[in-house]
C-alpha cells in the first residue's frame, strides 16, 4: 500500500515528498526463522541501534551490545520533525501518544516512519508494476479487495546515522570518513504463508500522484528535469519459503546498461551485486564484526504504536514473523556519500525480479537538500555596522561570506558563485537571479566547497556609488542527489552611505578703503563620482564636482541679509578655491563678511553637515577709512579804489582798469597778477570806483621772502571834453611776508 499522505495520531496529515536517493530495494521474507543475507551490509553491534527482533527500546534495555535507539525513538523523532523537512509536524504530546515514548533518536541523520491508514489503501495494480520497470510506469489504486493478508503492510520505517569510523564495530572503509549506516524495518498484517518484501531507498523524491496510468494512478517525482530511477538505486530481493526456514537474499543496483539477464545483470536495468543465505546474516548469530544483518520477531512482541494484526492479538501485539528489522553499512558498499530521499517498502508475488508487486508504503526519508547562508562584510571580513558602509573616498570594498550546509549526505562537493546587485536609490534591489535581477558576477572562477570546507568568501568587490546593494550566493552541487541552492535574503543586503565633506574658509586681511578684499575656501573629504559606466568593479569615477558659492555681505551686515557680491567656483575634487576670481573692492568703510557654501555632488558627496555661519571671524574683513594729509595755502585779497574828478567838461564818462603786479615796476605790463578789466564810470564829478584782487600762493607770490605788490590804475575817458588819466606804477604798493604749510 503506497501512501503520499500519511495520517498520524490525532488525524494529523503528513506529506511525503523527497529527493530520490540511491534506491535500495530489500525484498524481505518474514517468517518464523531468521534473516539470511549474502553481501547485505548491516550491523548489529554499533552501539547505536537495537537489532533484537523487538521495536521498543524499553523491552530490551539489557541487549548485548547495548544500543541507544529503537523504533519507538525513530517514530518520535520523525513525528516531531516539521513537515517542510519531511517529518510529521506533530506536537510533542501527539508524538508521544503515537509512538509510545517522548524520547527521540540520538543524532540520527534521517528518519522515516509511515503508516497505512487502512488495509485497502494504495495497492499496486496492473502488470507494469515491476522492479525492472521504471517507476513512472507503475500504477496503484485504492481497493477494498486488499492483497493477501500476508502481503499487506501496516508500517514501514528507517533511520540513518553517521557514526565515527571504528574498525571493529562500524568500519567505513576510509578512516578519514564516518561510517554511514541505515536501519530499516516494517510490520505486516499477517504471518500466514510465504511472503516476499522489498525496501527501496531512492535518490530522487517520489510520491504517489493522481495522474492516470493504465487502470490506476501513477507516481510523481520532484526531480528537475523529471526523473524517477537514478543510476545506482539498489534493490535487494528476499525469498522466504517453508515458513521462513529457507531464505535467499539478492542485491541489485539500478543500471540502465543492463539490457537483459546475464552473469552480471539479474534482469533488465538491474545489476547483480551479490547474495547469500545462512546464519551469518542473522543478527542473533552474526559475528561481532558483521557488516549487515536482519532479524524477525521470534515470538509475540508489543509494538510501541497502535497495531492490530489479523489475529487481533491484544495490546498492540505482533506475533512471530509480523515484525522485521535490518541494518546496512552503506560505507562498505561504497555508498556512504549517497543521499536517500525516499523509502519504498513493497511486497511481491515471488523473489523473481519479474514478480508482480502487491502492496507498498512510500515515504520521505532524508531531506537531500542544500542550503547556503551568506553574510556581507567589509574587505577585511568584518561585519558591516548597522548594515552599511561608507563610500569613503569613492570606492567601498565589500565581500560576501558563505556557509554551505548539505543534509542527507556526509560527503559532498560543489562550488559557490557570488553576485552583487545594485545600486538602488532607496530600499534594496531584487537579486533573486531571475531575468533582470542577476547582478554582477564577482569572480570568474567559482569557489570550491565540500563537507570539510563548507565556508568560503568571495573576492573583494568595489562599488563606486552610494545606494542599496544585495549579494546573492549560489551553491552549485557536483554531487548526485544534492540540489543547488542560493541565498538572496534581506540579510544579504547593505547600504553604501555618502560622505559629508569639510569646507574651511579664510578671508583676506583687513584693508584700507579703496583696496580689494577676497576669500579662499578649502574643500576636503569629498568622494569621487560614480564610475561613468560600471558601478560594480568598474573603478572610481571623476573627482567630485559641483560649485562653491561665495557671497559678500556688508558693510556691517550682521545677519547676512543682502549679498553685495556673489560668485561661484567650479569644484574638481578636494583643494583650495580662490582668492583668484573671488575679489571685491568696497566703496564704504565697515566690516564685510564672506560666506562660502558647497552644495555637494550627489550621490556620493553631500553638502557639509555644518554650513558656514554668518558671523565667522575667519571670514570678516575690516575696511577702514583712507589716511588724511593737510597742507595750507594762503589766499589774500587786495582792494584798491580810485576817485575820478573833472572840474570842466560836463559829467564823467569812460572806464577804469585796475592791474596788480608782484613787483614795483609793473612789468611785464601785460601779465599782471590781477586785471579788473574795464569798469564803467559815469556821472557827475567826482566818481569813486574800487576793485578787489585775490592773490593765491604759491603761484602768484613767493612764500620764501618778502614780496612787493604794486597797483597800476588807468582811467579812459569817453567824454571828448575830458582826458585820460593813469596812476604811476608803484604809487600804491604793499610789502608782505607769507609762510604756508609745505
Amino acid at each position: 500500500m503506497a501512501r503520499q499522505m500519511l495520517k498520524l495520531a490525532g488525524n494529523v496529515t503528513q506529506h511525503w515528498s523527497r529527493r530520490w536517493g540511491i534506491l535500495l530495494s530489500v525484498i524481505i521474507g518474514m517468517g518464523a526463522g531468521g534473516f539470511y543475507v549474502q553481501n547485505l551490509f548491516a550491523v548489529h553491534d554499533t552501539g547505536r541501534f537495537q537489532l533484537d527482533g523487538d521495536a521498543k527500546k524499553a523491552d530490551n534495555l539489557a541487549a548485548t551490545p547495548a544500543a541507544t535507539d529503537d523504533w519507538d525513538n525513530v517514530c518520535y523523532t520523525h513525528a516531531i520533525t516539521p513537515v517542510a523537512l519531511g517529518g510529521g509536524g506533530l506536537t510533542t504530546g501527539d508524538a508521544t501518544l503515537l509512538c509510545g515514548t517522548s524520547t527521540g533518536t540520538t543524532n540520527s541523520v534521517a528518519t522515516s516512519w509511515v503508516a497505512e491508514p487502512n488495509p485497502a489503501s494504495t495497492i499496486f495494480t496492473g502488470g507494469g508494476s515491476k522492479d525492472p520497470i521504471d517507476i513512472n510506469q507503475w500504477a496503484w489504486k485504492n481497493d477494498a479487495n486488499a492483497p493477501p493478508d500476508k502481503d499487506n503492510l501496516v508500517h514501514a520505517y528507517a533511520v540513518r546515522y553517521s557514526l565515527p569510523n571504528n574498525a571493529t564495530t562500524c568500519p567505513s572503509g576510509d578512516p578519514t570518513k564516518p561510517c554511514e549506516v541505515i536501519f530499516f524495518g516494517s510490520d505486516r498484517f499477517d504471518n500466514s504463508g510465504d511472503a516476499q518484501q522489498a525496501f527501496w531507498f531512492l535518490q530522487n523524491s517520489v510520491t504517489t500522484s493522481s495522474n492516470k496510468i493504465g487502470g490506476g494512478f501513477g507516481f510523481a517525482t520532484a526531480a528537475v528535469p523529471p526523473e524517477f530511477h537514478h543510476l545506482g538505486d539498489l534493490l535487494v530481493v528476499s525469498d522466504f519459503s517453508n515458513g521462513g526456514t529457507t531464505s535467499t537474499i539478492t542485491v541489485y543496483q539500478w543500471d540502465p546498461s543492463c539490457k537483459k539477464a546475464s552473469a552480471t545483470c539479474g534482469d533488465v536495468n538491474l545489476k547483480l551485486l551479490g547474495g547469500q543465505t545462512g546464519p551469518a546474516a542473522n543478527c542473533k548469530t552474526a559475528g561481532a564484526t558483521d557488516s549487515g544483518c536482519g532479524i524477525v520477531n521470534p515470538s509475540t512482541i508489543t509494538m510501541p504504536w497502535t497495531f492490530l494484526d489479523k489475529s487481533s492479538t491484544p495490546n498492540n501485539g505482533a506475533i512471530n514473523g509480523e515484525f522485521y528489522e535490518a541494518g546496512i553499512n552503506l560505507s562498505t558498499l561504497g555508498l556512504g556519500g549517497e543521499c536517500f530521499a525516499t523509502i519504498v517498502s513493497e511486497t511481491r508475488t515471488s523473489a523473481s525480479t519479474g514478480a508482480v508487486l502487491k502492496d507498498f508504503v512510500v515515504g520521505s526519508f532524508a531531506k537531500c537538500d542544500s542550503g547556503i547562508a551568506t553574510t556581507p562584510t567589509d574587505a577585511q571580513g568584518q561585519a558591516l555596522t548597522d548594515g552599511s558602509i561608507s563610500i569613503g573616498t569613492g570606492l567601498a570594498s565589500v565581500t560576501d561570506s558563505a556557509a554551505v550546509t548539505v543534509s542527507g549526505k556526509s560527503t559532498w562537493s560543489g562550488t559557490v558563485s557570488f553576485y552583487l546587485c545594485g545600486p538602488t536609490a532607496s530600499g534594496f534591489p531584487n537579486c533573486d537571479g531571475t531575468a533582470g535581477h542577476v547582478g554582477t558576477l564577482i569572480q570568474a572562477t567559482p569557489k570550491s566547497v565540500d563537507q570539510d570546507h563548507p565556508n568560503v568568501s568571495s573576492d573583494v568587490a568595489t562599488v563606486s556609488s552610494v545606494g542599496g546593494y544585495c549579494f546573492r550566493g549560489e551553491f552549485t552541487s557536483t554531487t548526485a542527489g544534492v540540489p543547488n541552492s542560493k541565498d538572496f535574503a534581506s540579510t544579504e543586503c547593505f547600504t553604501v552611505t555618502p560622505v559629508a565633506p569639510t569646507l574651511s574658509t579664510s578671508a583676506s586681511a583687513d584693508v584700507v578703503l579703496g583696496n580689494a578684499i577676497s576669500d579662499t575656501a578649502t574643500l576636503s573629504g569629498t568622494a569621487t563620482q560614480p564610475h561613468a559606466t560600471t558601478i560594480i568593479n568598474g573603478g572610481a569615477g571623476a573627482a567630485a564636482g559641483g560649485t562653491i558659492t561665495f557671497n559678500l555681505y556688508g558693510p556691517n551686515d550682521n545677519t547676512c541679509t543682502t549679498s553685495i557680491y556673489s560668485t561661484t567656483k567650479t569644484v574638481s575634487g578636494n583643494g583650495s578655491y580662490g582668492p583668484s576670481g573671488v575679489s571685491f573692492t568696497p566703496t564704504q568703510t565697515g566690516t564685510y563678511r564672506w560666506v562660502a557654501s558647497y552644495g555637494g555632488n550627489l550621490p556620493n558627496t553631500t553638502a557639509p553637515t555644518t554650513p558656514q555661519a554668518c558671523v565667522d571671524t575667519a571670514e570678516d574683513v575690516l575696511v577702514s577709512g583712507a589716511p588724511t594729509a593737510i597742507t595750507t595755502t594762503q589766499t589774500f585779497t587786495v582792494k584798491d579804489s580810485v576817485t575820478i574828478s573833472a572840474s570842466l567838461g560836463g559829467n564823467l564818462a569812460g572806464t577804469v582798469r585796475f592791474r596788480l603786479y608782484n613787483n614795483a615796476s609793473c612789468s611785464p605790463v601785460n601779465t599782471p597778477l590781477y586785471d579788473s578789466g574795464s569798469i564803467a564810470v559815469s556821472g557827475a564829478s567826482p566818481q569813486t570806483v574800487s576793485s578787489t584782487a585775490s592773490v593765491q600762493s604759491p603761484t602768484q607770490y613767493s612764500t620764501s621772502a618778502s614780496q612787493t605788490f604794486s597797483w597800476l590804475v588807468e582811467y579812459f575817458s569817453s567824454n571828448a571834453n575830458q582826458l585820460d588819466k593813469a596812476s604811476a606804477c608803484n604809487t600804491e604798493n604793499a610789502s608782505l611776508t607769507i609762510k604756508n604749510d609745505p
